[in-house]
């Protein structure tokens, strides 16, 4: 009798494209759900009977509360190597094993830059002024000249900091560990406080791992410390920024603008404040949604389920 496996939140319907299923569909009987399931009831009726689930990196949370509910789970899989979704240790109780991927890593550098450059030049506004028959409604700010903050220095903020040197951008990084030896490998300067980065910066992007040290980073202290002209440019996770801060910094102008590609609550309520704040730029968390992405994602999740199915794990999770 085969396994069964379904993938969650696949919205765009690529799975089964993006990479070759064929080695493991005499064993596993693979299904996916295209739509996010809000109701936990609901999710429980449809894996209920699943050994094996595959989760689009945070898009459906798994708390011990939801694991306890599916006894049949022998293997949890995720995109990337992290999820602060996932109760690890409430998995590892159950004995279910939990397996990441690897990724393609240059999507969401990418698209930071593209929400960096639509921030300064009004894309989104000059495109809707001239669909409505305006011309040249706004003025742009260059980034020319212009000083870049990053707030993290890893592989994603290390990328934004060589596209900043690319447009001929001064770079200053900033995190709580980041040392000179760190900043000088990557041709940037080390400021010596987040408070000095914010102050001096006109674009500051963030590229932090969300934890206890970084959730609320930048609160209303912090965004009040920025240029009226700065920008704030957030393709990390949502809670690093003090939400309700940041609507009340775009409202009274504390800031120019800000671009976020996450969001506390996925997908974002209708409602919600973030569709209609003039100066906020949005992406629907599609950082890491591109072809290389998803074929580097999926292409591991059939390695694990191989590997799985050879009782030798690969990319185990760990509490």
């Amino acid at each position: 009798m085969k396994l069964r496996c379904m993938i969650l939140d696949d919205y765009q319907q690529v799975a089964f494209t993006a990479a070759d299923w064929s080695r493991i569909l005499d064993k596993v009987e693979v299904k996916s759900i295209d739509r996010h399931i809000d109701q936990l009831d609901e999710l429980v009726e449809q894996i209920a009977d699943c050994e094996i689930v595959v989760l689009m990196r945070e898009r459906t949370p798994f708390p011990a509360s939801l694991l306890a509910r599916l006894p049949r789970l022998k293997l949890l899989i995720t995109t990337g190597m992290r999820n602060a979704s996932i109760d690890l240790t409430a998995a590892a109780s159950q004995g279910v094993i939990v397996c990441g991927t690897g990724g393609a890593g240059n999507a969401t550098a990418e698209l930071t830059w593209a929400l960096m450059l639509g921030l300064a030049r009004n894309i989104v506004l000059e495109h809707n002024a001239i669909r409505n028959g305006q011309w040249q409604s706004t003025i742009g700010a260059d980034l020319y000249g212009k000083k870049l903050g990053v707030l993290g220095l890893g592989k994603l903020g290390s990328k934004i900091a060589k596209f900043g040197h690319a447009f001929g951008m001064d770079v200053t990084a900033w995190s709580q560990n980041l040392t000179k030896e760190q900043t000088d490998e990557v041709g940037v300067r080390l400021a010596a406080t987040k408070e000095e980065l914010l102050e001096s910066s006109d674009f500051v992007s963030i590229h932090l791992v969300l934890s206890d040290r970084t959730r609320g980073l930048i609160g209303a202290a912090e965004l009040k410390r920025m240029r009226p002209s700065a920008y704030l440019i957030n393709t990390s996770r949502a809670p690093i920024v003090d939400q309700a801060a940041l609507v009340e910094a775009l409202q009274n102008r504390w800031i120019a603008g800000a671009a976020v590609d996450v969001f506390e609550v996925e997908p974002l309520p209708k409602d919600d404040i973030y569709r209609s704040l003039p100066n906020l730029l949005t992406t629907p968390h599609i950082g890491y949604v591109s072809k290389s992405t998803y074929e580097a994602f999926y292409t591991d999740v059939v390695e694990d389920i191989e590997a799985y199915l050879s009782e030798s794990p690969v990319r185990t999770l760990l509490p």
